[in-house]
């Protein structure tokens, strides 16, 4: 468990960013922060951030583009057991308040952060694998055992090889309109079944914001990946 010992000082601007960046689950360039928080991410804050680990900013193009690094995501979803920075006003303290009724709903739930703010359509990045015209999304369903067998047959449309790994947000993708809360209890209950894995990506940095938000937690670990062997 994180100790409040471990949470960087922050100033409000930082914390801002972190929290923008957080709900919005994907890379955002300066222009997208200014229309969506009022403003841009650049110097002694970006940089601070920077160095700190905690985001990625790609300087190859213009606009700049910023992104939460894996540390980023474990910090700002424990900023909530900080203070506020000395001075702050009342729209930071207010965000504190916030951020902590959100850590207790979202634990009460079962839910990840990354978990909740999962984009409305997460479908681009170099991971994401269209699903085919042909391969229409699968209806809703709610028991646990219909679950399962749905999560299989997607399993074997995206790989015809047992034991193959798939990426959970392209499993999602072709799961359509199944509830997020009962696709992941599912998951959790099968990765105790025999030749089923699911594990997370051992190279964080190629993991994109649409693979971040298609994780599921299982124990302490977010997981990406899932593998079915032959029965």
């Amino acid at each position: 468990m994180t100790s409040t010992a471990d949470l960087p000082h922050l100033t409000p601007n930082q914390i801002n960013a972190l929290v923008v960046l957080m709900v919005e689950a994907r890379e955002l360039t300066n222009n997208e922060l200014k229309e969506l928080a009022g403003f841009s991410l650049t110097g002694a804050d970006n940089a601070k951030l920077v160095k700190l680990g905690l985001v990625e900013t790609d300087r190859s193009h213009r606009p700049f583009s910023h992104e939460l690094t894996d540390e980023g995501w474990r910090v700002v979803r424990q900023l909530h057991g900080g203070a506020p920075p000395a001075r702050s006003g009342s729209a930071t303290r207010s965000l504190f308040t916030l951020l902590a009724n959100l850590h207790r709903s979202l634990s009460r739930l079962g839910l990840s952060h990354a978990d909740f703010f999962t984009p409305p359509s997460a479908t681009s990045g170099p991971a994401a694998s269209p699903t085919p015209p042909s391969a229409a999304p699968a209806p809703a369903a709610t028991e646990p055992d219909a679950v399962e067998a749905l999560i299989r047959a997607a399993y074997h449309e995206l790989t015809r090889e047992p034991g193959a790994w798939v990426g959970l947000a392209d499993l999602r993708e072709r799961l359509g309109r199944q509830d997020r809360a009962t696709v992941d209890a599912t998951l959790r209950a099968m990765v105790h079944r025999d030749g089923v894995r699911i594990i997370p990506v051992a190279n964080t940095k190629s993991l994109t914001a649409r693979d971040r938000a298609a994780a599921v937690r299982i124990g302490d670990e977010e997981n990406h990946t899932l593998a079915i062997g032959s029965a």
